[in-house]
């Protein structure tokens, strides 16, 4: 059959993922080989691929790839989280566009309209992945709210509780009141926002005494406490032990001392509302304050909020500003620029609240995490720059609120049978419960509708940090067969932003659990941005259509693009432009293809020289590039792997072995040349395959037909052999000699089928193998050595050698050295003007050493210049 013309993705993407999955090269099951394990960082379960999935997949994907091609029983496990309050507020808002308000329906009723919009929604993102060509063994494919996956979680939380490690405590944590949950320290993004400082005049009571205090949040006034002065402040001795009035709810108030004050912040004098500001509320602590929570849970004023009920916080503020205005209480207003807790998740201004929730105590449970990292090595972070931010965090570490007021999760496995808040018991099952309940109590008759579950769901990262121990059951049946044969796991390919989220937390878990690290590598990705370094994302419009890209560039081309400049760890700047190439490659390895298949063989011709010495030299220059790839495979360097594989194909086999070994015009070549360029192809194919998976698998096939078992994902890596490095420096050498020639013959017009003569003043090299590639490459009728220069010939240098190639005939000699004299010239005067720069001592001590050293290199470039024109010349005249 014909090929196309040019390769068309559209047609065999489909058909080998097909294939693929037909013949189950995906999955894996435990043998007697070594295994080699990811798992993959679950996405939202919601979610739709983006760049940054693209980039993340595809190289898990060339990881898993090559794994298989190196005999290792490769298993890439793939999944989806259930992200709580990304979800739930989804599904939140859709009920909303229907009429039906969450607050009127039971939690089972919800549940099931969250499971309609999953079962809906949830396999798009991997039905995406799939286009990518991401090789997941999706049998395994695991979501976070699996009974299976359920249940481990819950266990986790008993066994933790049970250690002594979760407690329950009434405590300030973070609200974000458009979810209506409570967050973690680390899910507070901190933003600085430009806002005002209030001054608000303060009545004392029992005399006509103001005192002034400055504020960014008058609506909080209602929840205010005390004033607290520093006692080392004598600019207000004279209110000690005095109250003070707050305004519009006319409060009274004490008017406290403690040297936590700042006195040079605002006016001196700070308002204490204990249940809005942590360290308000550790003034309260210290000094028995009442505390007074003035907002509903979607932040809007409660009731002590006396006129105002019912009102949003930032338009309260504007209303209490003004009512303070009228009152003429509020001195004057100035602008602040302050940091602002925001929710990672919905944007929503983070509100200090206090409320009861789960803990973790997560002092001691870091410490093997930590030593694994950065004393032992066991885990290694790729690159290891992220082990500072890695070692910030571990060793700065607060609790972890784990409880969520969600009803999309698993539901805190506690169950309350009295009034008291320690009136509980924590089991697995609610059957449990009434057991531990009954023993507790002493009450015989306790049943199950005694008991009432806690409404709170955990953290989602409280269920993904087991993720790889629960993918293969691991809490649920330690002994379990594949548990042992696939973990610990090998890589873990992730985003920087994610580090303590979940690598660090899933790093802990593994030496709680297991004493083993969870993954030797963490390979830690940029983030993909555009082309003004902007992070991509929908509010900007710079993030393309991942599929679209695909559709355009085809799966291997985006592949490519997105690889060619994404080293670890630094972000990438995406541009389409890097897909075309991508696709062009692919383009360019179609057409080698095409060329190889346009030669008829003959085995009655022998093999030529040039031919031989032309597979000996790209052999080895395969084995050499299969040693530079694989060293930055154990590095991590996926990006230097394509490049080396990249330059290898274009360069080495379509740019020289394809041209030395073509024959000519209409003529056969011999069937010694074409098996073995053939066999370097398939050669090629093994170590792009990981890259390039569809168009490697189609043109393997194409090649020869094979059998499932001998399909290109199943083969096997080529191993470096010996290398010729004396060949490959001959052969360095003779290919700078041909580009000297095509130079010649481009600035000259010269056509290549007019032959030429070629002579060298050789200084070194003068034996080289390769004289019959030059020959062949050059079109040179005649090579000799000479002694001394050619006259009336043309010339250019390799190295110390120097190369003629007479003219006589082919060109006008007068015009040739009067279009060289004025060459000649300009170049004497560019380097007059750059030797004048070097000279001044000013320039060279003080413009950086790049621009100096810039400025060196055009010198010498420009002496090499003058010598190889002025020896052109010589010979001419």
């Amino acid at each position: 059959m014909a090929l196309d013309a040019t390769y068309n993705a559209k047609n065999i993407e489909d058909k080998w993922y097909s294939y693929w999955m037909e013949n189950n090269y995906f999955h894996s099951t435990p043998d007697d080989r070594e295994p080699y394990t990811i798992v993959i960082p679950p996405p939202n379960v919601t979610g739709i691929l983006h760049m940054g999935h693209m980039l993340n997949n595809t190289i898990q994907d060339v990881l898993i790839r090559r794994a298989r091609l190196k005999g290792f029983n490769a298993c890439w496990v793939p999944g989806t989280d259930h992200a709580s309050i990304a979800t739930e507020a989804k599904v939140v808002a859709k009920l909303k566009s229907e009429g039906i308000e969450k607050a009127d329906l039971t939690r089972d009723e919800f549940l099931k309209h969250a499971w309609d919009w999953t079962d809906e929604y949830g396999g798009v993102i991997l039905d995406q992945l799939k286009k990518l060509g991401a090789s997941c063994d999706w049998e395994r494919t695991k979501f976070t709210l699996d009974p299976s996956m359920s249940q481990q979680v819950i266990k986790s939380f008993v066994d933790l509780y049970n250690k002594g490690l979760i407690y329950r405590g009434y405590r300030m944590v973070n609200w974000d009141p458009e979810a209506k949950t409570t967050l973690s320290d680390e899910e507070v993004n901190h933003v600085e926002k430009q806002g005002n400082l209030y001054f608000i005049n303060y009545k004392i009571e029992g005399s006509d005494d103001k005192l002034t205090i400055a504020t960014t949040r008058p609506e909080t006034i209602f929840g205010d406490t005390a004033i607290c002065i520093n006692p080392n402040d004598e600019r207000f001795a004279h209110l000690r032990g005095k109250k003070a009035i707050v305004p519009i709810c006319n409060r009274v108030i004490p008017i406290i001392e403690d040297d936590y004050v700042d006195v040079e912040f605002g006016t001196g004098c700070l308002k204490v509302t204990p249940a809005h500001d942590v360290n308000d509320k550790a003034l309260g602590d210290k000094h028995k304050l009442e505390v007074i929570d003035i907002f509903n849970d979607d932040a809007s004023l409660n009731s002590f909020g006396l006129h105002y009920e019912g009102q949003d916080r930032f338009e309260a503020r504007k209303a209490v500003t003004k009512e303070l205005d009228e009152l003429g209480v509020l001195v004057k207003t100035e602008q602040h620029l302050n940091k602002v807790g925001t929710s990672e998740r919905t944007k929503a201004v983070i509100e200090p609240r206090l409320s009861d929730q789960w803990f973790l105590k997560m002092e001691d449970l870091v410490k093997p995490a930590i030593k694994a990292v950065l004393e032992d090595d066991d885990v290694v972070l790729h690159p290891k720059k992220f082990e500072n931010t890695y070692r910030h965090w571990m060793t700065n570490i607060r609790d972890w609120n784990i409880s969520r007021q969600l009803w999309w999760g698993q539901q805190i496995p506690a169950y309350f049978y009295g009034d008291g808040k320690e009136d509980f018991v924590v089991a697995e099952t609610l059957e449990e419960a009434i057991v531990a309940a009954k023993e507790r109590t002493g009450r015989a008759d306790l049943k199950a509708e005694d008991l009432t579950q806690d409404a709170d769901a955990l953290d989602t990262w409280f269920s993904s940090w087991l993720w790889p121990m629960s993918v293969f059951d691991g809490l649920n049946d330690p002994d379990n067969e594949e548990f042992k044969y696939y973990y610990p796991t090998n890589d873990l390919v992730t985003g920087p932003d994610i580090l303590f989220f979940w690598v660090a937390r899933m790093i802990i878990a593994g030496y709680e659990y297991t004493g083993k690290r969870p993954f030797k590598n963490v390979y830690l990705t940029g983030l993909v941005r555009d082309k003004q370094r902007r992070k991509m994302s929908k509010s900007l419009g710079n993030s393309p259509d991942a599929l679209k890209l695909i559709d355009d560039y085809s799966a291997d081309g985006v592949r490519v693009g997105l690889l060619l400049s994404a080293p670890a760890g630094n972000d990438l700047m995406f541009d389409e432009g890097l897909c075309q190439q991508g696709k062009g490659f692919s383009n360019k390895i179609w057409n080698a293809f095409k060329l190889t298949q346009s030669w008829e063989q003959d085995a009655s011709i022998s093999q030529p020289e040039a031919s031989r010495l032309a597979i000996d030299w790209y052999r080895s220059k395969l084995q050499q590039t299969i040693l530079e790839i694989d060293d930055h495979y154990s590095k991590y360097r996926i990006s230097d792997a394509l490049m080396g594989t990249y330059k290898l194909i274009w360069d080495d086999f379509c740019g020289w072995l394809l041209e030395i070994i073509k024959p000519a015009y209409q003529a056969p070549i011999d069937s010694k040349t074409y098996k073995e360029v053939m066999s370097l192809f398939e050669d090629n194919l093994r170590i792009l395959h990981p890259f390039m998976p569809f168009l490697t698998e189609e043109l393997w096939h194409e090649i020869a037909s094979r059998t499932p078992e001998q399909a290109l994902i199943v083969n096997h890596w080529p191993e470096a052999t010996e290398i010729d490095t004396a060949l490959l420096e001959e052969f360095s050498f003779a290919a700078d000699v041909v580009s000297g020639i095509r130079t010649i013959r481009k600035e000259k017009n010269i056509a290549f089928k007019d032959a030429i003569e070629l002579h060298v003043l050789a200084s070194e090299q003068s034996e080289n193998r390769f004289e019959t590639v030059i020959s062949k490459l050059g079109n040179i009728e005649k090579m000799s050595q000479v002694a001394e220069a050619v006259e009336g010939a043309l010339t250019f240098r390799v190295k110390s050698n120097e190369y003629f190639i007479p003219m006589a005939g082919a060109i006008n000699v007068e015009e040739e050295i009067v279009k060289l004299e004025e060459e000649l010239k300009y170049i004497k005067g560019f380097l007059r003007s750059v030797q004048g720069k070097l000279k001044n001592e000013k320039f060279v001590s003080g413009a950086p050493e790049q621009v100096v050293a810039n400025e060196r290199k055009k010198e010498a470039d420009a002496i090499a210049q003058i010598e190889t024109i002025e020896a052109s010349l010589k010979s001419l005249k």
